[in-house]
């Protein structure tokens, strides 16, 4: 299984945003889209999700910007991905017609194995992903002029 580049993104963002200790400025989508060499319109787009989600809160205007809506330790991981996915069952047996469709156990197996990935990453939280040394780098990041 691979993860989209959009999920990639939302995560960096995420995590980006967890070391604001609320004297700083906001991030901002310029901002973050430059510290990851990312297109500006691909991040407004992921934001706009995280936004919509109520995991990202965002202030408009002079001074405005991004941060997270609540604590790191309050997002799982695996909760965030399948969000991001947007992914539905991994195989379609309706779409191309299967002659198994009905009494094929294949898609259960994989329905199954789906849900264990995304059970594994929610043992772990936003702030389990943060802690050193991948928070220092993310301090030292944000402290980029």
């Amino acid at each position: 299984m691979q993860l989209t580049r959009y999920t990639d993104f939302g995560l960096r963002v995420m995590m980006y945003l967890t070391q604001d200790d609320g004297r700083e400025a906001p991030a901002t989508i310029p901002e973050i889209a430059e510290r990851f060499g990312v297109s500006r319109n691909h991040m407004v787009k992921v934001v706009h999700f995280l936004a919509q989600q109520g995991w990202v809160a965002t202030t408009r205007g002079k001074g405005g910007g991004l941060r997270l809506a609540r604590a790191p330790a309050d997002y799982r991981v695996g909760d965030l991905v399948q969000a991001l996915e947007h992914q539905g069952v991994l195989i379609n047996c309706a779409e191309p017609p299967c002659a198994l469709n009905g009494v094929c156990r294949l898609s259960g197996v994989l329905a199954d194995a789906v849900q264990v990935f995304y059970d594994a990453l929610n043992r772990h939280t936003l702030a389990d992903l943060v802690q050193t040394p991948t928070g220092e780098a993310i301090i030292r990041l944000r402290r980029v002029a």
